[in-house]
């Protein structure tokens, strides 16, 4: 019994700054955001990809407006899995919609460990990079988890530093990518047979993917300095300085290289758009940034997604099992969050990553908008309008990528599926049991 206090989840108020904040969530964005998507968007739309992500932040404009709202209200290290609470209370949507996020969270460590891999093997002339690709990815992981087990304010220092170098040198790039270019127009009207609306659809939904690091803003609540204003505010910050990088270097990228260039580089297409204006320089720039950018997205992700697992273990939403481990729940759950990384980078390629990650967290995001414009609307003084808007634009979106990914990669959307299922089915067996078992007993979410 003497290990039990060391259970305790414990937070550490006033521990971040709202530059840190910023530095976790931009770290997310725009690892995930610019250096693999590109390619992938490009691919489904053809050389409208920089408009895609420009409706890609459009709808996340209208989608951030529950989380602001939200985190205003009710700042928690539980973020979304909070939100969900207060909306549907200790009930199966909760526990539900909160995986999904959860699992979200863990893909979009994956993929930026991929795309580390990615772009890191391009300055190695050896070995098969197919094994070199996840060998790199899981390596960094690894790394990052260790630096998450040392503390906030190591975490917030070394984001802040490779936020501050990363920020400069994309937009370097992409000022020096347009200035450079042979011809600043993109010809729209170059397309390709996947050129339609729900390619364009399909590509919108791979752009929120990009933003949607904001997220993890969200779950420093409890740690943040004066977060009833600052979780907000950095959430803003974080979607409004991507929407000026992911412009500047969309338009950079489809100026230096051609349609069929981008598709056949679409894991590391701004270090090939580098290539032709800066030469073997601009290659090796591309890619250090590119290194520092996912190295500093999967330090932010781990410390906010192993947190939002803790509070959902506290609030005995999810199992939870010791496995022999000392310490509290939160080191556990950093090291659940690892392990699942670590098999999804080994085994799941780039676009299958992205693909299982936008599927949980537009549906995620539906049911989030839905909660608050059902039960808290009123509670928080959140506008109707603006949540049913962001609910149509999320289906939209949803429905065009499920149709495009239907006819070109039937599996993922298959797993996704089953996926869905198995966490529905192994949640309400597991709240059943404790129903039965009286565990707990239901509480009135705006009690909460």
């Amino acid at each position: 019994m003497k290990n039990v206090q060391d259970r305790t989840t414990i937070y550490q108020a006033n521990s971040l700054t709202l530059i840190g904040a910023v530095s976790l969530g931009t770290g997310v964005m725009i690892g995930a955001g610019i250096f693999a998507l590109t390619g992938q968007m490009a691919e489904m739309t053809g050389v409208l990809f920089p408009l895609a992500f420009l409706s890609a932040a459009l709808i996340v404009s209208f989608s951030a407006y529950s989380y602001v709202k939200m985190s205003n209200a009710f700042p928690s290290a539980g973020g979304i899995g909070m939100y969900l609470y207060k909306a549907y209370g200790h009930t199966l949507p909760t526990a539900f919609n909160a995986l999904l996020m959860y699992f979200s969270m863990v893909i979009a460590q994956s993929f930026l460990a991929r795309t580390f891999g990615s772009y890191t093997v391009l300055l190695i002339d050896a070995g098969d990079h197919s094994i070199l690709v996840p060998g790199l990815g899981v390596g960094l992981l690894l790394v990052a988890f260790v630096i998450n087990l040392s503390g906030n304010r190591l975490i917030e220092g070394v984001a802040a530093f490779i936020g501050f170098l990363k920020i400069g040198g994309i937009i370097l790039f992409g000022v020096v990518g347009v200035w450079l270019a042979d011809s600043l127009a993109v010809d729209f009207t170059q397309t390709t047979s996947e050129s339609t609306i729900t390619g364009f659809l399909g590509a919108t939904a791979l752009g929120i993917l990009a933003f949607k690091g904001f997220t993890t803003i969200t779950n420093s609540g409890s740690e943040l300095k004066d977060p009833h204003r600052n979780v907000g505010r950095a959430i803003m910050i974080s979607i409004a300085l991507c929407v000026v990088i992911y412009s500047l270097v969309g338009f950079a990228v489809a100026s230096n290289l051609s349609l069929s260039e981008i598709v056949a580089t679409r894991d590391y297409s701004l270090a090939a758009a580098a290539k032709p204006v800066l030469g073997e320089y601009g290659l090796w720039f591309t890619v250090i940034l590119a290194m520092m950018a996912t190295a500093g997205g999967i330090i932010a992700s781990i410390f906010a997604v192993s947190r939002m697992l803790a509070m959902l273990t506290e609030m005995k939403l999810v199992p939870h099992s010791h496995f022999g481990m000392p310490g509290t729940i939160q080191k556990h759950t950093l090291v659940y969050t690892v392990v699942l990384g670590l098999a999804l980078t080994a085994f799941f390629d780039l676009t299958r990553i992205a693909a299982l990650g936008i599927i949980f967290y537009l549906v995620m995001d539906i049911s989030l908008h839905w909660g608050v414009l059902r039960y808290l609307r009123k509670d928080i003084g959140a506008k109707v309008w603006v949540l049913t808007t962001a609910i149509v634009l999320d289906l939209i979106v949803l429905a065009g990528f499920i149709w495009f990914k239907l006819s070109s990669d039937f599996l993922v959307v298959g797993v996704a599926g089953i996926a869905m299922v198995l966490i529905l089915v192994l949640e309400g067996f597991f709240l059943g049991r404790q129903s039965a078992e009286g565990d707990h007993a239901h509480k009135d979410p705006k009690s909460v």
